[in-house]
């Protein structure tokens, strides 16, 4: 699976000179980006692209070659994958479509490249994908991207990998991070998924150094394997799936060849292997920061903190609609709170009103994240002052120190919001709502892990108690 993220050589068949080449901004990018392994461009004429030496045939290269990466016409892709085999080449990107997505026609196309697959041993992305992307060695063969498009995906490296059943969604994706804390580590097209699966890449990504998994899914070809493969990995996976209707079931099967599956089974199978659903397609690139810059929600008590009255009965609200509750403070709590200024409410929600100092608020955030009837917080401070911003930078320090997370909103306009958090490095999210739902999953990824933990232990005894009966003539 490296050989898809990290070849020493890559040959990109049906990059031209032709205008609008699709192919031809693979190597366009991969110069660009001054990517360390060789890049062969393959094309009727034999002619060299953006500077990759061309060759007429994968079989005329006359160096090994790791990775091949097809964008061309679906009729003229079987015999190009045999030519793979012939050439040693074992990994290989199919980008073009029109295969079981397209009809009959296609999926007999299709086939054929399977029985090419089975004979050589080749392993196979896509077809009908946009291909992988590594920001840690500058790698993408993702077709027109453009360079600098996207902001610094390259330049600063993240940990949080994707693997997506549509190139607009991972576009999306490095477009949002540009005004957030997360970057991407890697990004996986995986299209048709002839060959490689979500389950394939959830396995590897255990492996690498990503600390968050996200995916965009249109249909699930083989559950049983997902499942037994999720629950063998501890970090946050975080799903949001696509044909909840009968609508969007269509339109995934138009559009990557795959029924998208009964909808209350896949939410049920999540449940079961521990992977984090989300409801909304902006969670895939708003959720991470969660888990990459906090600790994780171990109970449901949370404590509102907010200078505007009219927040803290919001924030109760959707805390309970989404499952969790009001922390209800002990009276020590409360007369600690009590004693560290003019408060308008000591209770949760915690009101601080306008009257406050850098330290009322570090002593606030103190008190409650050690009460023992705490398990998170949810401030919701005005940041009309610098002082407020500084506690919060405190804040952050405090939950690592106390092993309980903030999930942070500050009611300002988004513009503001953004300045802010990249200004200050302060995982804020966009709205209440958001805030909430950061740390309903965070609480489900904790549950996740006990699952897990005691799965694999039960697990563990059992086979033990198998080992001993055998040996034991049972």
């Amino acid at each position: 699976m490296e050989t898809f993220f990290n070849p020493r050589s890559v040959a990109v068949i049906g990059a031209s000179n032709t205008f609008f080449n699709l192919a031809a901004t693979i190597c366009n990018l991969l110069k660009y980006n001054k990517y360390h392994g060789n890049v062969y461009a393959v094309n009727r004429k034999g002619e060299s692209v953006h500077g990759c030496p061309g060759y007429a045939s994968v079989l005329d290269i006359p160096d090994e070659v790791d990775l091949a990466v097809i964008l061309i016409s679906a009729k003229n892709v079987p015999g190009i994958v045999r030519d793979c085999g012939e050439k040693g080449i074992k990994s290989i990107v199919i980008e073009s479509a029109g295969f079981d997505e397209a009809g009959d026609e296609g999926a007999a196309l299709q086939e054929e490249i399977e029985q090419y697959m089975r004979r050589y041993g080749l392993r196979i992305l896509g077809p009908n994908c946009l291909g992988t992307l590594n920001t840690h060695n500058k790698f993408c063969c993702f077709y027109g991207f453009i360079p600098e498009k996207y902001g610094d995906g390259f330049i600063a490296p993240g940990t949080i990998s994707y693997i997506i059943q549509s190139g607009g969604i991972g576009v999306l994706v490095l477009d949002s991070f540009n005004k957030d804390l997360c970057r991407v580590n890697k990004m996986v097209s995986i299209g048709n998924k002839s060959d490689i699966d979500e389950a394939d890449l959830i396995d590897y990504f255990n492996g690498d150094n990503t600390e968050v998994i996200g995916m965009y899914l249109e249909n699930v070809q083989n559950g049983s394997k997902l499942m037994k493969t999720a629950m063998r990995v501890k970090k946050p996976i975080l799903a949001f799936k696509v044909g909840r209707t009968a609508e969007g079931s269509r339109a995934a099967m138009s559009h990557t060849a795959g029924m998208a599956n009964n909808d209350v089974i896949f939410d049920s199978a999540c449940r079961q292997a521990g992977i984090i659903r989300l409801k909304s397609i902006s969670e895939l690139h708003s959720m991470p920061k969660m888990f990459t810059t906090m600790p994780l929600l171990r109970g449901k008590r949370v404590a509102v903190i907010t200078n505007s009255g009219a927040f803290g009965g919001i924030a109760a609200d959707l805390l309970v609609e989404n499952g969790l509750e009001m922390a209800a403070l002990a009276p020590d709590t409360i007369e600690r709170l009590a004693k560290t200024g003019q408060l308008f409410n000591a209770k949760n929600p915690v009101d601080l009103g306008p009257a406050m100092s850098k330290q009322m608020f570090i002593d606030i955030f103190d008190i409650l994240l050690s009460a023992d009837e705490v398990d998170g917080l949810l401030p919701v401070p005005n940041v009309w002052q610098d002082i407020v911003v500084e506690a919060i930078l405190e804040l952050i320090k405090m939950c690592h120190h106390y092993g309980k997370p903030a999930a942070l909103y500050i009611p300002n306009a988004i513009e503001r919001i953004l300045e802010i958090r990249s200004m200050y490095r302060i995982p804020v999210f966009e709205s209440p709502e958001e805030a909430t739902r950061a740390l309903v999953v965070s609480h489900q990824q904790y549950t996740y892990i006990l699952k897990k933990e005691q799965t694999h232990e039960g697990d563990a005894a059992e086979g033990a108690g198998k080992e001993t009966e055998s040996a034991i003539g049972v």
